[in-house]
């Protein structure tokens, strides 16, 4: 009668352990790929803006006469 049982809850336990360690690393990968995106927006933000200032900001040239 014991062992019918041990054997029932150790296969509910690795059933939830395999379950969170999926869940878990479902998550990781999420957040990292969440991040990049963050990131590359930000590099894209950043390179629009530069390009926008860096002409309105350029040295203006005097003419020789």
């Amino acid at each position: 009668m014991e062992i019918p049982f041990l054997t029932i809850l150790a296969s509910v336990a690795a059933v939830l352990l395999v379950a969170v360690t999926g869940g878990v690393g479902y998550l990781t990968l999420a957040g990292w790929r969440d991040r990049r995106l963050r990131e590359d927006e930000k590099r894209e933000m950043r390179r629009a803006s530069s390009s926008t200032t860096s002409k309105n900001t350029a040295p203006k040239l005097k003419k020789k006469k």
